[in-house]
């Protein structure tokens, strides 16, 4: 028997919500493009899927236990129980060989469930968590059991699978630099608008307004998710709601841990604390800066399209479009590095390292070009603007989201 919200919890039940996540899987036939990666999963290692509330990890989680024979789904946001001894009963007395545990970090020992699991049972599991920050600071060795693979938002190229039912070929930054793509994207440059607004959540195919919905997720993850795992204090959580209003409303150059420890008058050391479990719960994004005589501080910017609670589309358009070149780059696990040098000179937005020669970005309006490359002796040089401008070096930025997260 396991506990259910203090009440007990008969294996019947677990077995009636597990039918019940099933037939909710069935409502999504359309599959995330990281489905295959987890399906397809070789080795004894255990699966972890890390990714922002409304990533649709709960919902890959059903399509996996629909697919996979002798599995069974749990919700540990729910069951308040040993976690492996409840594996363990199952497993010996129903056969059960793959669990897939959702909201992990719900569980208070998980860490400890999940090595007793491994060690000891001949199961597999695959399981979720909102909170990468829960997945990564374990004091037990859990690196060569689990694999942690990150489930982002929509890429504009899902965006247009799941919304328009259409997949072009996946680009890199090379071929977008030599123009090799499906000029039939070209068709649906108009929809980035709509993407840029909350068209990247995948519950937009179902919210008309996704963005309305956000402030309700940015709430949860700071008085739920962070201050169970970082046990903050219910004055610090009202700091951090602070710092993200404050985050939403600044243009992106110069927000980092001086100027947000400024504004919001507490320490440096703070202010890095908080925006590093604001990172870890997929809300901001930190990049480290690229140059001569530069503080090494990072330049935070916010997850798409958080900005939006905080900012109307129009007047936080120039920050955005940061935010999903950014995003994008990091998702697709690139580095990336932003440029900074003497005060007053123009300057690229950011380098990505490369093989065969550094490739320095600007990313912008209609206005940026060549003068912002001034002094840059790199020969890869690329200007993302919004628009369909292909001439020169201008490419447009939502040929950015066609990069394989």
């Amino acid at each position: 028997m396991f506990y259910y919200k203090d009440i007990v919890m008969e294996i019947s039940e677990i077995l009636e919500y597990h039918r019940l996540a099933l037939e909710d899987g069935k409502a999504f036939p359309k599959k995330r493009f990281l489905f295959s990666q987890v399906a397809d999963a070789a080795g004894k290692h255990f699966t972890g899927i890390a990714g922002p509330r409304g990533s649709g990890k709960t919902v890959m989680l059903k399509q996996l236990a629909l697919e996979t024979p002798d599995s069974i789904y749990i919700s540990l946001d729910t069951v308040k129980d040993d976690l492996f001894e409840m594996v363990k009963e199952l497993h010996e007395n129903l056969g059960i060989s793959s669990f897939m545990l959702d909201e992990v970090h719900f569980n208070q020992t998980y860490e400890e469930g999940l090595k007793k699991i491994y060690d000891f049972l001949d199961v597999h599991v695959t399981f979720t968590s909102s909170v990468s920050l829960a997945l990564f600071s374990s004091a037990y060795d859990l690196s060569r059991r689990i694999l942690i693979r990150k489930l982002y938002p929509f890429s504009f190229r899902e965006y247009l699978y799941f919304h328009y039912d259409i997949e072009f070929p996946a680009l890199s930054i090379d071929s977008i630099l030599k123009k090799e793509w499906n000029s039939k994207m070209f068709s649906y440059a108009d929809r980035f608008d709509s993407y840029l607004k909350g068209g990247n959540l995948p519950f937009s195919l179902d919210e008309p307004s996704p963005v309305k919905l956000l402030q309700n997720i940015v709430t949860t993850v700071i008085r739920r998710d962070i201050a169970m795992i970082g046990r903050i204090t219910v004055p610090e959580m009202e700091i951090i709601e602070r710092m993200l209003r404050f985050i939403g409303r600044s243009e992106v150059d110069g927000i980092n841990y001086t100027s947000l420890s400024r504004n919001l008058n507490i320490t440096k050391y703070k202010a890095e604390q908080y925006v590093s479990l604001l990172e870890k719960a997929f809300i901001v994004l930190r990049v480290m800066p690229k140059g001569t005589n530069v503080m090494k501080e990072p330049k935070i910017l916010m997850a798409l399209p958080y900005r939006l609670i905080y900012r109307d589309y129009e007047d936080a358009i120039g920050p955005l479009r940061e935010d999903f070149f950014v995003e994008t780059m990091l998702s697709a696990g690139k580095d990336i590095y932003y440029l900074k040098t003497r005060r007053g000179a123009k300057t690229p937005d950011y380098v990505i390292p490369s093989g065969s020669g550094d490739i320095v970005v600007e990313v912008g309006g209609k206005g940026k070009g060549y003068q912002q490359f001034k002094g840059f002796s790199q020969k890869k040089k690329i200007v993302f603007t919004h628009g369909v401008e292909t001439r020169g070096i201008r490419r447009p930025l939502f040929t950015a989201g066609m990069i394989p997260l």
